[in-house]
């Protein structure tokens, strides 16, 4: 009797259903097919799950494969992070695949068994244009620009609790210095269009709280960001229902009401400009300032690279974002097809300054996928100085793709601020794993450039990277983007201290130069 109640009941749900489908207008799958059309939109929705963990091979997913995705959590874990049997990689016939040369002999290496792996950067920030507090950074591997509101206040506070254990740096982002970046992690602060933190009423700049902001917090380097790979050219958007009293109060913004930042900045309007006000912020704070942008029209880079060559003003660093980057939220169009992807990009932005001489004065700084050994190592060899990484960090604190940051529903409470779905992350512990990765992507470069025969991987070159093209064919990355002798390389005065730095185990603490 009761089985048949319960038929009875699913008999007449179905029913209701078929009804419905029926007489409503909005999809026509279902008035044709009743009841059934529902499955075609479940498959839809748990799709981007299927394709995950059942239909794609370990190579086959973006914008992380299974493979890329599984050493990552692995090495935050201290777990085996090795793989077996030989490359799941169609290295015979794939097109752009990248080799790394191996030497037979080698000078001076570094002691691969410090569990800290350090690897300082091979340049003193701010050191050649004589900023106050100019420092060489104690990490190559740092965090990336990702702000609070972006991220949940537990996923700042674990990356900035692991950075401060790795001995890194974390990136504020543009939504201004949060609570979360204040647990020991030292910081890189990111000014955007917005000036969130150190803004007027009207959104212009306040340098007064910019230096209030700086002076409260272990902020060693200044970040203008200009714009970002995966959606250049265009402002960010906070809907009001996710501007927090919290948020408001950070940001400088009124509670609820939608925050559209502008594309471009009100302090400057050309490179001219630009130039007085990186002066003007290095002359108040004391810091190295430095510019975040994508690459794509070069009448910008070459403008910036010809007037710092006078020598009278420039910018400390310069981090080159790859179209291939990360973001919370972005038009398709932006994050498919605005930007050079980062080796491109990269490359012509360097070599811009390499014609004139100036590569040994500013330090560059990558991102946009950098945070796995093969990409960091290529990225070395074009003259990248250090690197940083965020999708990869959030990876190593629980990330699993869901590729879910712009509807605030991550389901591993990391891009989100749904205090339901924050509550999964457990700060300390993720932490741990985020500073494990730090280390351990130092260490996997401390292998590869001992591979390569050097001790350090800024002194990889573009003759020691081979691009594959099936078979039949390689060309060096000096051949790929039109590098000329020396392009990508270090000065010989940094390539000694650098080398003699690491081999000697000379503590690379980040204090301030003298």
């Amino acid at each position: 009797m009761r089985a048949r109640n319960i038929g009875a009941a699913a008999a007449t749900a179905l029913a209701v259903v078929a009804a419905r489908d029926l007489v409503q207008k909005k999809h026509a799958l279902l008035r044709n097919f009743p009841v059934l059309g529902h499955a075609r939109y479940l498959l839809e929705r748990v799709g981007p799950e299927l394709r995950q963990y059942v239909v794609t091979s370990n190579e086959e997913e973006r914008p992380f494969s299974r493979d890329q995705r599984t050493w990552i959590y692995a090495s935050a874990k201290q777990e085996n992070n090795y793989f077996g049997f030989g490359t799941d990689v169609d290295v015979e016939h794939i097109q752009g695949h990248t080799y790394l040369k191996q030497r037979t002999f080698a000078g001076p290496l570094p002691d691969l068994g410090d569990p800290e792996a350090p690897l300082p950067s091979a340049k003193v920030l701010g050191g050649p244009r004589g900023r106050a507090r100019a420092f060489r950074p104690a990490s190559v591997v740092n965090i990336s620009a990702m702000s609070f509101g972006s991220l949940s206040g537990a996923a700042v506070t674990a990356l900035n609790k692991g950075a401060a254990l790795a001995g890194a740096m974390q990136n504020t982002g543009e939504g201004g210095l949060s609570p979360y970046h204040r647990n020991g992690g030292d910081l890189v602060l990111q000014i955007g269009t917005s000036y969130f933190g150190c803004r007027n009423e009207d959104g212009t700049l306040n340098l007064d709280k910019l230096k209030a902001v700086v002076a409260g917090a272990p902020v060693r380097a200044i970040e203008i960001k200009l714009s970002q790979g995966a959606k250049p050219g265009l402002g960010g958007m906070l809907p009001g229902a996710k501007v927090t009293p919290e948020i408001a109060e950070i940001r400088g913004i009124p509670v609820g009401r939608d925050c559209a930042s502008p594309s471009r900045h009100s302090a400057f309007h050309d490179v001219d400009s630009m130039l007085d006000f990186v002066e003007l912020l290095a002359a108040e704070t004391g810091l190295p300032v430095g510019i975040k942008s994508a690459v794509g029209d070069m009448g910008f880079w070459e403008e910036l690279a010809t007037l710092m060559a006078r020598g009278d003003r420039g910018v400390d660093f310069v981090t080159v974002d790859g179209g291939e980057g990360g973001t919370g939220a972005a038009p398709l169009i932006f994050t498919d097809s605005m930007s050079l992807p980062f080796r491109m990009g990269f490359s012509r932005v360097y070599g811009t300054f390499a014609e004139r001489g100036l590569t040994d004065e500013l330090t560059f700084i990558g991102s946009g996928k950098l945070g796995l050994p093969e990409n960091a190592a290529v990225a070395f060899a074009l003259g990248v100085d250090m690197i940083n990484v965020a999708r990869e960090s959030m990876l190593s604190i629980g990330c699993i793709q869901a590729q879910k940051c712009h509807t605030d529903k991550c389901p591993t409470g990391i891009a989100t601020q749904d205090p339901w779905l924050v509550r999964g992350i457990d700060a300390p512990s993720k932490a741990t794993r985020a500073a494990v990765y730090l280390r351990t992507l130092r260490k996997e470069l401390l292998k590869v450039s001992g591979a390569i025969g050097v001790a350090h991987p800024a002194l990889i070159t573009t003759s020691d990277v081979e691009i594959m093209n099936g078979d039949y064919e390689a060309r060096t990355l000096a051949g790929v983007y039109g590098y000329k002798d020396g392009w990508g390389e270090l000065g010989p005065r940094l390539a000694q201290e650098i080398t003699e730095l690491v081999t000697t185990r000379s503590d690379p603490s980040g204090e301030p130069a003298g």
